[in-house]
């Protein structure tokens, strides 16, 4: 063989296998045996359900399907919102041949083969690839370098999915060469409709069996927003139920399936009031564990989380207040902590939360000072702000006798003097009145010293 002959390509020699590591997958239906949620996966836009904030016409994301000009994307959101079917979705409307890897079990090596194959059928098949990477938050920073150069050349286009913050998860440099969309959790409709199409279409359970109305709701809070958790879990109750002679699945057979009992709650409903009342109620009872099992009983339905720590940050002010003033920083961070995390970690801030509250002194003097002076508000008790606390940094201020005579509160040892400060009409009246309980204590004989010593009966 003549030596050039080595360095030669051959125009009818294909490509080398795949390497190890790489998972190519065809779009195209998958066969009846795979699983509910894997046949059921959109084929097309149409198909897709929620994300319409990212699906709208003229949408980036809607734009790069339909096949405009092909960019790397990153795909944040919880699981079950379709991060992989997107990515298959634009493989699909790109031309291009579509490759899944995981980040649990795959290292740079095989990135770098995927890499090095895409290139070769690039050079021999003018034949492109979408590399699909789950869970790439779980990648090094050298894994995810060793993408970047195959991603500014588009020798792959990339499309990462990561149920982390890729702002903190994902190296600069990559995210800064791709498109980062957010998916949101799917709403309670949206799962309905997941199951409609499931028990109807042919893919699917082809109208076979019937679900009835209480199974339904069971299996959309199971779901939590969850496409492939909700037609997992219908696939199982199926199964049990095509068993049975009448062919419908019902509430009974869907906990029997899922090993998991329908918690009697309706979100819009008595139960829904019922079940926050009385948390909010065994709070304020000082009963940590009954507040616990309200906390759980509402998790574990479904109800949403900021509700519960909105609940939480009133009542740190409403029950507890000044008794201890820590109760407001940990029921405003358990609501930081469920917004930045989600569930279902955010329980472990909510339970924290709840065992603080419950836990802590009581005083209900917060929100009755402040009713009490809204109450005279309300009544007309406003009056006219004394001269010497008006603004005087204005033109013409003086001359109207505005901050004349304002006694500076630091020029003396205590920081405490003699003044007027109320209304003419609204002096001598008292709002706050501190508890003996908790924090409070201190409060309750310092309150009145303070209040002698500002209306001139005697010094602190």
């Amino acid at each position: 063989m003549a030596q050039d002959e080595l360095f030669t390509v051959n125009p009818d020699a294909g490509p080398p296998p795949e390497p190890t590591g790489a998972n190519p997958v065809e779009p195209q239906a998958d066969p009846a045996t795979s699983p509910l949620a894997v046949r059921m996966r959109p084929r097309t836009l149409d198909e897709v359900v929620g994300q319409q904030h990212l699906l709208r016409e003229g949408a980036p994301l809607r734009r790069l399907v339909e096949g405009a000009a092909p960019a790397s994307v990153l795909l944040y959101g919880p699981p079950g919102t379709g991060k992989t079917t997107l990515a298959n979705l634009v493989s699909i409307a790109t031309g291009r041949r579509f490759v899944a890897m995981s980040a649990l079990s795959a290292g740079v090596k095989e990135v770098r083969g995927v890499i090095e194959e895409a290139r070769r059928r690039r050079q021999y098949n003018t034949e492109n690839t979408v590399l699909f990477i789950d869970e790439v938050h779980r990648f090094s920073k050298t894994q995810q370098d060793a993408l970047l150069g195959a991603v500014e050349d588009r020798t792959v286009l990339l499309v990462a999915a990561t149920t982390e913050n890729p702002s903190f998860s994902v190296v600069s440099p990559l995210l800064s060469r791709s498109l980062v969309l957010q998916l949101r959790p799917l709403t309670d409709d949206d799962i309905v409709a997941v199951l409609e199409r499931a028990l109807s279409d042919e893919r699917g359970l082809g109208g076979e069996l019937t679900l009835t109305d209480e199974a339904r709701a069971h299996l959309v809070r199971l779901a939590g927003g969850d496409a492939r958790r909700a037609l997992t879990a219908l696939e199982a109750a199926a199964d049990a139920a095509s068993a049975t002679e009448n062919k419908t699945i019902d509430l009974a057979v869907v906990e029997s399936t899922v090993d998991k009992a329908a918690v009697r709650y309706d979100r819009d409903g008595d139960q829904h009031y019922d079940v926050i009342s009385a948390f909010i109620k065994s709070i304020r009872g000082s009963d940590v564990d009954a507040a616990l099992h309200y906390l759980a009983r509402m998790i574990e339905a479904g109800e949403d989380p900021r509700f519960l720590a909105r609940r939480l940050v009133v009542h740190a002010s409403e029950d507890v207040g000044l008794a201890d003033p820590t109760a407001l920083q940990a029921a405003v961070a358990a609501a930081h902590a469920v917004q930045f995390i989600g569930m279902p970690e955010g329980r472990l801030a909510l339970a924290q939360a709840t065992i603080h509250l419950a836990t802590a002194p009581k005083s209900n003097a917060v929100v009755t000072a402040i009713d009490t002076a809204l109450s005279d508000v309300r009544k007309g008790a406003i009056g006219t702000v004394p001269p010497h606390l008006r603004d005087g940094h204005y033109a013409g201020a003086k001359q109207l006798g505005n901050a004349q005579g304002y006694r500076y509160p630091h020029n003396v040892p205590e920081g405490v003097l003699a003044q007027q400060y109320p209304p003419d009409e609204l002096v001598g009246r008292d709002y706050y009145e501190p508890t003996q309980r908790g924090g409070e204590r201190t409060l309750a004989e310092r309150v009145p010293r303070l209040r002698r010593t500002i209306r001139g009966e005697r010094q602190v």
